[in-house]
């Protein structure tokens, strides 16, 4: 792995994190009891095969391991830069839907799926946390940058410079250490490692453990117009929830190239390379065999293979969600419950907080 400055960290900052998140990796293998997971996602729609690929497989790997897991649906991060408030209880449940048929399981494992507008002593962290970054750390992080730009606002709302803050809080107020990232994300990571490490020295208590980023192999997954990441507001995605026949047919009208002979050749060729790369995922052979098998039957053949991999890899995940939605009950109690359960944590978390800050009363 190799990244460059203008990603938001420097090579030695990155290196550092590398071997950081190896020896975690290690460590999980070893004595997963030790960890606890915090992941989640904004709801702004259903989830899309990217998110498969890139999270949620390895979330359940994670949980399956034995790490306890808090999956966090980050529904007040929504209100920062989307006008969608109308449809957020909505997009909580489908988000939930997608969690469990995809294999998060917290009837069997110690896996808590929670919106964080539910855990109001969570977020009663946010002014202490406030208080230990300055403006300019805030206004320098590059994928606040990068959120502001795509956000597409002409005037945004101070919510916005809060959400690593708040992303903070929602790591820190489970003592989790163990945060799935990819390399884009390591900036939100070293921010929450300095707020937890201020907190303790500033109010001489071991409260917080710094978390540390667990990085994803998963190669970035291109949308089906082949020039960026797979993303629902650039259209391009195929939903987890998909059927066979719209997979199939959003596949076919996936961007190639116009050479007849299939080649991996992810530099040259990322359009070619990214269907290679998403039937590889699904099959478990190699993007350079695949390609090698297909040689000169072409594109429609590339395509093929792919809807039929894909089509494949979450039949049994959509026939599992579709059994879910016939029991709205359930879906619920599972909210409700990883809410039960995040609440207990928040109140003992900030039960301690108070107490560094010598403001029990």
């Amino acid at each position: 792995m190799s990244v460059e400055k203008e990603e938001g960290i420097s090579k030695s900052s990155f290196d550092t994190a590398v071997q950081k998140s190896n020896a975690l990796e290690a460590d999980l293998n070893i004595n997963p009891h030790k960890h606890r997971v915090l992941t989640g996602d904004r709801p702004t729609g259903n989830l899309h095969i990217g998110h498969y690929f890139g999270s949620l497989q390895n979330r359940v790997r994670l949980q399956n391991l034995g790490v306890e897991t808090y999956i966090v649906i980050a529904d007040y991060q929504v209100l920062t830069d989307r006008d969608v408030f109308k449809d957020i209880s909505k997009y909580v449940y489908e988000l939930t839907l997608d969690y469990l048929a995809c294999g998060l399981d917290p009837e069997k494992f110690k896996t808590h799926i929670f919106p964080h507008s539910h855990i109001p002593e969570l977020n009663q962290l946010l002014v202490p946390f406030l208080s230990l970054v300055s403006n300019a750390e805030l206004s320098k992080n590059p994928t606040i940058k990068e959120e502001i730009s795509a956000s597409g606002q002409n005037v945004i709302n101070a919510g916005m410079y809060t959400y690593p803050v708040h992303q903070a809080a929602d790591i820190l107020f489970c003592k989790s250490d163990v945060i799935p990232v990819g390399k884009d994300q390591l900036p939100h990571i070293e921010l929450t490692s300095k707020i937890a490490k201020r907190f303790n020295k500033k109010f001489k208590a071991r409260v917080f453990r710094e978390p540390v980023g667990l990085l994803s192999e998963t190669p970035m997954i291109l949308g089906l117009d082949g020039g960026q990441k797979m993303s629902k507001s650039r259209n391009n995605t195929i939903m987890i929830k998909a059927t066979e026949d719209e997979t199939s047919k959003l596949i076919k009208k996936a961007k190639t190239d116009s050479e007849r002979v299939i080649t991996y050749d992810p530099e040259n060729r990322p359009e070619v390379a990214n269907l290679l790369m998403l039937t590889s995922l699904c099959s478990g052979d190699s993007p350079a065999k695949i390609a090698e098998e297909i040689g000169e039957q072409g594109a429609g053949k590339l395509k093929q293979m792919t809807a039929e991999a894909l089509n494949s890899q979450f039949s049994e995940i959509r026939k599992r969600r579709v059994e879910l939605e016939k029991n709205e009950d359930y879906v619920r109690s599972i909210l409700k419950d990883g809410i039960a359960n995040a609440r207990e944590v928040a109140i003992s978390t900030l039960e301690e907080v108070r107490q560094a800050m010598n403001m029990n009363i």
